[in-house]
């Protein structure tokens, strides 16, 4: 184990640690929810990620997003897999510059036990929620968090044993609710925090 790993260590234990290390997460999408999710998992011990995005870094990404100034037009995947490997330089990450659509869904995820659906359009939603709900793996979405204020509306919902959706389940990022940092960053955070209960559960089950 690298230091980071260690320091994460003495809150899980080391057999869980690796049992973490071997779950491959997808993460469709790298802006806010995305990249903040990632830099989530990467820190509650998770090693191996294939994230997928065609975007690149704008000024206006700045007040939510995983990146930082000197990283202004770079690719969104290019740039996470820097910042992610900042926190542990031993993740084993698959990088996709491509925008995620119904023709090549499987072709990057099917690899994955756990998909994070981390995009705004609500057509791409509905395709990944359609392409992995019968799957049986790991399906985690998100839906409402623009705006500011009234946090405690942002919810869990369990809709399957392996489907779950975060978010206050109305209010879109818009012109009159801008995505702000708090708000999305709340959904992140609960979405990643899914996976690792998720996975920590099923290691003391397995033990």
């Amino acid at each position: 184990m690298n230091r980071a790993e260690q320091g994460i260590s003495k809150y899980l234990g080391e057999d869980c640690l690796r049992y973490l290390q071997t779950v491959r997460i997808g993460i469709a999408g790298t802006g806010g929810l995305g990249s903040n999710c990632a830099m989530h998992l990467v820190r509650s011990g998770f090693k191996q990620f294939t994230i997928a995005d065609f975007d690149t870094i704008e000024e206006s990404n700045l007040n939510r997003q995983f990146y930082f100034m000197e990283q202004l037009g770079k690719s969104k995947v290019e740039a996470l897999c820097e910042n992610l490997k900042s926190i542990n330089p031993d993740l084993d990450i698959t990088a996709h510059k491509a925008a995620v659509s119904r023709e090549n869904v499987h072709e990057l995820f099917d690899s994955c036990d756990v998909i994070i659906e981390a995009f705004d359009d609500p057509t791409a939603k509905k395709a990944m929620v359609e392409a992995f709900l019968s799957t049986g793996k790991l399906l985690v979405t998100a839906s409402g968090m623009g705006g500011a204020g009234n946090t405690d509306e942002i919810k869990t919902r369990k809709i399957r044993d392996s489907f779950y959706i975060v978010g206050d389940m109305k209010t879109e990022c818009n012109e009159e609710t801008p995505p702000f940092s708090p708000r999305v960053a709340i959904c992140a955070a609960k979405q990643s925090d899914i996976v690792l209960s998720h996975y920590m559960n099923k290691f003391q089950e397995d033990k």
